[in-house]
């Protein structure tokens, strides 16, 4: 009887009780920015001639025009850029962190939140395979980028959401001298 009842509750918990937050935004822009002296929260607003530009250069579409970024210094020094990327893989979201330098190129992919099963979370090893990346590298699943077996739909979930924040900071953010 008890060990019916255990069973009945376990399939009664929602799914969203073995989700996981790794790091918290304020935690992952400490991380990826050691020793900033500044890490300062901006936001674009993108036209519509833009959002066809990142859409088209990133081959995804954009959900919303309306982007906040991070920008991390340590005195004049600029360190780099910073995105949150937020997207459904199957039916639950993820919450990712892209981090640029100011040449363009992915310093880091960071998973900060996952609500789908862990058993499709894509490990550290596999996001590092970002770094180094940019616009013009090959950011497609089975080509440039290694699929994950069993995790096909976060892999592409991440994937093309590091090409299209990627397209984003070419086409869309003010670049520093």
């Amino acid at each position: 009887m008890q060990r019916t009842i255990i069973i009945v509750l376990l399939c009664l918990t929602p799914l969203t009780a073995f989700s996981q937050v790794y790091l918290t935004k304020d935690e992952a822009l400490a991380q990826h920015f050691p020793g900033a002296s500044s890490i300062d929260r901006k936001t674009v607003f993108l036209t519509d001639r833009l959002v066809d530009s990142i859409q088209t250069r990133a081959k995804s579409k954009v959900e919303s025009k309306v982007v906040t970024y991070y920008i991390g210094r340590k005195g004049k020094e600029l360190l780099g850029y910073a995105f949150l990327e937020t997207s459904v893989v199957k039916t639950m979201p993820e919450t990712f962190m892209v981090v640029i330098d100011p040449k363009g190129n992915v310093t880091a992919v960071e998973m900060l939140a996952f609500y789908e099963p862990e058993d499709y979370l894509p490990p550290k090893r596999w996001l590092a395979q970002f770094e180094g990346k940019t616009i013009q590298s090959d950011l497609w699943l089975k080509r440039g980028i290694q699929n994950i077996v069993g995790a096909t739909l976060s892999a592409q979930s991440v994937t093309e959401g590091v090409r299209k924040i990627l397209a984003l900071y070419e086409t869309a953010i003010p670049k520093e001298p």
